[in-house]
């Protein structure tokens, strides 16, 4: 597995097993260590969460002239809108199973893990959570958006959550804007927020937002289809 940033691990040194998993995805040419600000943001929220940066498995744009010590989640080189899908399918096999490789390391089940992704990274997370098995029960999208429109909606079990910045030029905020109405269309559990004079960052704006989507948004499916022995107190906290 392409190596990675563990934020925070309760069980380390004997500790508890961890209540929660929580995956963050970088950008496109970057790497972990770009998601350590948001990472220790989620840790001191959810000290019972197993906290973990990843690195996309590939190397940014090799063969390029491009000369950049990052990571790629699929490659941008000649990337237009008709061929990226099919790209992030490519990419989402190896995606996923780096997902479960961190679940199963943890012992975190897909209920109970979180993915945050910033650009590229929230494209694979948001690719993931429109399977008809997600892996993993909340998504966050940060200045990402979807490869393309979804035909069908996200399966229940799934909370999607869309972070823009209006001033974002490098991924206009109008994908949020889209992908929330289509997710709008099919009844999806979502939420989607477009904050002004914000560009293409993790802003302490975004990033404070981000945190209080995983720790305050209550999923619908524990409003709506509460199951024998659900709580919604506990819910929350597991996610």
């Amino acid at each position: 597995m392409t190596e990675a940033l563990i934020l925070q691990d309760p069980a380390q040194g004997g500790g508890t097993k961890a209540a929660q998993l929580i995956l963050l995805l970088h950008g496109v040419g970057s790497n972990a260590q770009s998601m350590v600000g948001l990472g220790q943001a989620y840790a001191r929220s959810f000290p019972n969460a197993m906290v973990v940066a990843l690195n996309a498995p590939e190397p940014f744009m090799p063969g390029t002239q491009v000369q950049l010590a990052g990571h790629q989640w699929f490659s941008i080189h000649g990337v237009t809108e008709d061929n990226r899908p099919a790209r992030v399918t490519q990419a989402l096999p190896a995606f996923e199973a780096l997902v479960r490789h961190w679940q199963q390391r943890s012992g975190v089940d897909a209920a109970g893990t979180a993915l945050v992704g910033f650009s590229q990274g929230a494209i694979m997370a948001l690719a993931a959570a429109m399977q008809p098995e997600p892996v993993a029960a909340r998504t966050i999208a940060i200045a990402g958006r979807f490869a393309a429109l979804p035909e069908a909606p996200p399966h229940e079990s799934c909370t999607i959550h869309l972070l823009h910045g209006k001033s974002d030029a490098v991924m206009p905020y109008r994908h949020a804007i889209e992908g929330a109405l289509r997710l709008k269309e099919f009844g999806a559990d979502f939420t989607a927020d477009v904050l002004p004079f914000i560009g293409h960052e993790l802003h302490p704006d975004l990033i404070e937002l981000a945190v209080e989507k995983l720790a305050q948004h209550i999923p619908a499916r524990l409003w709506l289809k509460p199951g024998e022995g659900d709580d919604v107190g506990e819910g929350q906290k597991s996610e």
